[in-house]
């Protein structure tokens, strides 16, 4: 057996393991009941444990247990502290301790994609990982390039050169269909949290996070969108294979670390500009980027955000649709009327059937309080409060959204709204939101 079958194996064993962990703790927890505990005591025992064990398990993976860690970050700021610190435990230990993949197969991974002469095209390259990522590793390299510097002579650059993982592929679709059963221990977790939709919009997206020449040009077209943007820095492509990526490289500090250690105004200037980021581009560049977790993005020592990772991007050739920002305008001004108008002509609430247009407004203003004052600081708090508001089946929000559908053509915008705002919550930025809706949303007219 090779050793990446060999690795397969291990994982499907251990994602298969959960299911039945999760078992015993709920006969556990049954067990408890019956000897008159109080409930809650036993859902927070039981909520507990299955945490730990889920993230424990996570954080021995690569492949979709990684992909699927990684979109499930943003999340966290919105689950209690005792779930989130062994959540925020596994994942560092994700994304930092990763075993790396042995320098002769690098070798022989560039030598497949980019010629048996690949050597020839860097000055320098670095076979020790600077970074692991969910379906491949980076590693840090001098690009000769063909172009020419000062006095005539070749000229270097310091490159990222992005390598997939032999048989990702494979490992992203096992560990995915893994992962799709356990729906139920995510709602142990948090009740109201369906990861199901998560893992389906995965599915459909690993053929085109698997192509790195589709990743490519992507890149360059956010890059000539946002060339010389004093805000926004993206790095150029110099050059792609379907395994092999190679950027410009980019240093500053990653959002992780910020969210960790950072200063206030660092915090605020990150938030401030991922806003900029995620609302401004599908209008200038006609795509969203779709993977709005902290290794992601950079603070540069200029004060510009820098972003990397364009495998995941939403085509959005039109630009944000309209009604949203018609919508959110509607309910900041107190239109409850206009509000459920907007919301059936865009599918988000039945043609048919009846609804209370006050309630759907009363359920709303809460999620528009960050862009319903001139500045507003996210904090997790916020977060965790909107996340009770709305996963408690005794709130009259619970209730209501049950009547909310979301259409299909707004799940990609909806899941990376939510993500961004996860982040700006690890962050607890602050900055003035609305303004940035008023440049960039299309409908979204300023309220007085």
């Amino acid at each position: 057996m090779t050793d990446i079958p060999r690795r397969a194996v291990s994982r499907t064993a251990k994602l298969a393991a959960l299911p039945l962990g999760f078992a015993g703790r709920t006969v556990l927890g049954m067990g408890k009941r019956v000897t008159g505990l109080a409930s809650d005591v036993i859902s927070a025992e039981i909520q507990q444990r299955t945490a730990e064990q889920l993230f424990s398990v996570l954080g021995q993976l690569k492949g979709g247990a990684m992909k699927f860690g990684q979109a499930l970050s943003v999340f966290e700021a919105a689950l209690p502290e005792e779930v989130a610190a062994p959540y925020r435990q596994a994942l560092t230990k994700l994304q930092e301790a990763a075993p790396p993949l042995p320098a002769a197969t690098v070798h022989k991974v560039l030598a497949e994609q980019l010629g048996p002469d690949w050597r020839d095209r860097f000055v320098s390259f670095d076979d020790t990982p600077a970074a692991a990522a969910s379906i491949g590793q980076v590693h840090r390299a001098v690009w000769r390039d063909p172009g020419y510097g000062p006095g005539g002579g070749p000229r270097h650059r310091d490159v990222a050169v992005k390598i997939q993982y032999p048989g990702a592929g494979d490992a992203l679709l096992a560990d995915l269909k893994q992962l799709s059963r356990l729906g139920g221990m995510f709602r142990a977790i948090q009740p109201g949290l369906d990861v199901k939709p998560l893992l389906a919009e995965l599915r459909e997206r690993i053929t085109e996070e698997l192509d790195y020449e589709l990743e490519a040009e992507s890149q360059r077209a956010f890059a000539a969108a946002y060339v010389d943007d004093p805000d926004i820095f993206i790095p150029e492509v110099l050059d792609a294979a379907p395994r092999v990526l190679i950027t410009e490289w980019v240093e500053g500090i990653p959002l992780s670390q910020i969210i960790r250690e950072g200063t206030e105004e660092q915090r605020d200037r990150s938030g401030q500009l991922m806003a900029e980021l995620h609302l401004s581009a599908p209008e200038r560049a006609g795509l969203l980027h779709a993977d709005p977790h902290p290794g992601n993005f950079r603070l540069l020592p200029d004060g510009r955000l820098g972003v990397i990772d364009f495998g995941a991007v939403a085509r959005l050739p039109e630009g944000t649709p309209e009604p949203i920002g018609r919508i959110a305008a509607l309910a900041l001004r107190g239109d409850a009327d206009g509000v459920v108008d907007g919301l059936r002509g865009e599918g988000f609430v039945s043609q048919s059937e009846p609804i209370d247009a006050p309630a759907v407004l009363d359920f709303l203003r809460p999620m528009l309080e960050p862009i319903a004052a001139d500045e507003f600081r996210f904090t997790r708090a916020w977060l965790r409060a909107e996340a009770a508001r709305l996963a408690s089946p005794r709130s009259a929000a619970y209730q209501l959204s049950r009547q909310l559908n979301l259409p299909p053509s707004y799940l990609m915008i909806h899941r990376v709204t939510l993500g961004s705002i996860g982040v700006l919550c690890q962050l607890e930025a602050k900055a003035s939101y609305r303004e940035i809706l008023e440049r960039w949303l299309p409908g979204f007219a300023p309220v007085a």
